[in-house]
């Protein structure tokens, strides 16, 4: 496959949705010149599961990742008392299709559970993801106070803070955001979305937001991260609520750099990833590429 620029890229991605974007002349796209599994995977497809299984079948399938036995965390975003269709939360076929593939895999167990920031009790439901995870066979918690433990973060923003335990305690963590606006960071992926596994004042994170979650990706980790662009939320996010600001995309996309993952994730927003303070502090950091140009990346489609 030759090399896509931004422009190709956007038009892939954008095409019928109907958003706006300025062309750019740098790459952003690398062809694998070996047989060694991509770093990213993008996949675009009117069915959330098929592309959410190509995507994670063209990074070499989920035996990459998942060892006989382990207890994974699958994170999706559920934070906000809303429907799939307003793009606020994780969409419920992605969350349940990995789900699946983690038990195929040999997973032992599956836990399924997010800190919402409205009650959880509504959130888990409307947003259809405590109907999907379980149908899947994941096992679906709320989080609970007394399971939430001060722990050394030793980042440079945050010493310490409260984690929750099942997150440290479980073999593997896979972080599945959806990528939407956000008032405050301008957008909220995988980085973000680690904010579920914490408690305590979040609104304290706020205060120096793009280092806390610098110190976040650090501490966590995850194993895989999935990005969720069915739908997203281009404006009046995190919670959005009108259905005029959502738009289709149609697009997974999946890899293990978390840095990047997120930098693709602005791109598909059309968003030069340079221009997010938290993406470059993360890649200064050393936990991942801002520079797509350097990785493999690669485009699939559904099987038929």
């Amino acid at each position: 496959m030759s090399g896509i620029t931004r422009r190709e890229l956007l038009k892939y991605v954008l095409a019928g949705a109907g958003i706006a974007f300025t062309p750019s002349p740098w790459r952003i796209f690398a062809s694998p010149t070996t047989t060694a599994p991509p770093d990213l995977v993008i996949c675009k497809g009117p069915s959330p599961s098929s592309i959410t299984k190509a995507a994670i079948q063209a990074l070499g399938g989920m035996e990459r990742f998942i060892s006989r036995g382990d207890v994974v965390i699958v994170k999706p975003n559920i934070a906000w008392d809303r429907v799939p269709e307003q793009a606020a939360t994780t969409n419920p076929e992605v969350v349940e299709t990995l789900v699946r593939i983690c038990l195929d895999a040999g997973a032992k167990e599956v836990k399924v559970f997010d800190n919402t920031c409205e009650d959880p009790r509504r959130c888990y439901v409307r947003s259809g993801i405590m109907e999907a995870a379980k149908k899947a066979g994941a096992r679906v918690i709320y989080t609970d106070e007394r399971r939430f433990r001060n722990m050394e973060i030793k980042g440079e923003a945050l010493e310490k803070w409260e984690v929750y335990q099942e997150a440290v305690e479980a073999d593997k963590v896979i972080n599945v955001p959806i990528l939407k606006h956000h008032s405050l960071a301008r957008l909220t992926m995988g980085m973000k979305n680690l904010m579920g596994l914490v408690g305590g004042n979040r609104a304290r994170l706020h205060w120096q937001l793009d280092q806390a979650l610098v110190d976040l990706a650090a501490f966590f980790k995850p194993t895989l991260v999935v990005l969720d662009a069915v739908r997203i939320l281009t404006r009046n996010g995190p919670q959005g609520g009108s259905l005029k600001y959502v738009k289709r995309l149609n697009t997974v996309a999946a890899g293990v750099d978390q840095v990047a993952m997120d930098a693709v994730g602005a791109t598909l927003f059309g968003l030069p990833p340079e221009e997010m303070d938290l993406i470059r502090l993360a890649h200064q950091r050393g936990l991942g590429h801002m520079d797509l140009a350097r990785l493999k990346i690669k485009e699939v489609k559904p099987d038929s």
